[in-house]
């Protein structure tokens, strides 16, 4: 089983890697990618995989307030530690609330649990990504007025896809494999972006990374324990929670401390070590879940 995990997480790992030399060499501006990257195809994946799958939302409602809990419990648990450290909560918190439920937690958990656990898994990556698309960019910037976060590209995604998969709706082949096909770049073109992002990387954000990549999933599965001792879940959907809150940093912390300017290399070294420490993380979590 650590096997197949590794290979999982490793690529994750390896793309990064090689975004890193290539920003060592060539030394990019990465801010062009990084804007059409959250404006056209990071949308494009959200609506190709909300409109594109035939599930009942309604039959994962306890989960899914569960695991808005874990995400915003995470915060709340480890705003003392920044207060007592003096980190700055913008930098630290986010990473340790939004985590990789896409391009890590959907894989992993249908490669775990087999194809019955997709409508959780995409259940759990629209809660993730609705907390991250409004209270995330919120805890960034205060000062953004609340239309803004329902204008941007993001967030209209995802409520157009909640809207046609609440609605029982497809979205034509024609339109859904473009949709698909531009999304798919979305997620190699995060951790590419991210690797170049290292280079930029000094010691103390490194320190930082340890800490986040070890209070990431420890804080995540207190929550869960916590919250499943108050309202128990069915023991499948219980398998996936844990996955859940042991999952490292979602890489659009990154990008979007790149955008709002919130010490963006502090951040990247979060996530990437986050990445590098699920390496050992995972299977213990798939140990506990299973």
């Amino acid at each position: 089983m650590f096997e197949r995990i590794f290979l999982t997480v490793f690529p994750v790992v390896a793309i990064v890697f090689i975004g890193a030399i290539y920003g060592k060499i060539r030394r990019p501006d990465i801010r062009v990618a990084n804007q059409i990257n959250m404006e056209l195809f990071v949308p494009a994946l959200l609506i190709s995989v909300l409109a594109g799958k035939d599930f009942q939302l309604t039959d994962y409602g306890q989960l899914a307030w569960m695991s808005a809990a874990v995400v915003l419990g995470s915060g709340l648990l480890l705003l003392p530690l920044c207060l007592w450290r003096g980190i700055s909560w913008k930098t630290f918190l986010p990473p340790m609330m939004f985590n990789n439920t896409g391009n890590m937690g959907i894989p992993l958990l249908v490669f775990a649990f087999g194809d019955q656990a997709l409508p959780a898994a995409v259940v759990l990556f629209i809660v993730e990504m609705l907390l991250h698309f409004t209270l995330g960019i919120y805890m960034l910037s205060p000062r953004t007025p609340p239309l803004t976060l329902l204008k941007m590209p993001i967030t209209l995604a995802t409520l157009v896809g909640l809207v046609f998969s609440l609605a029982g709706g497809h979205l034509p082949a024609w339109l859904n494999q473009p949709l698909d096909m531009l999304g798919q770049i979305s997620i190699p073109l995060m951790l590419f972006t991210l690797g170049i992002r290292l280079t930029h990387v000094n010691l103390r954000d490194w320190h930082l990374g340890v800490l986040g990549a070890l209070a990431c999933p420890a804080v995540g599965l207190i929550v869960a324990l916590a919250v499943q001792w108050i309202s128990p879940l069915p023991a499948d959907q219980w398998a996936y929670l844990i996955i859940f809150a042991a999952l490292p940093p979602a890489v659009l912390n990154y990008m979007l401390a790149e955008q709002f300017q919130q010490e963006p290399a502090q951040v990247a070294s979060i996530v990437m070590l986050g990445n590098i420490a699920s390496l050992v993380i995972i299977p213990l979590a798939l140990w506990l879940a299973l």
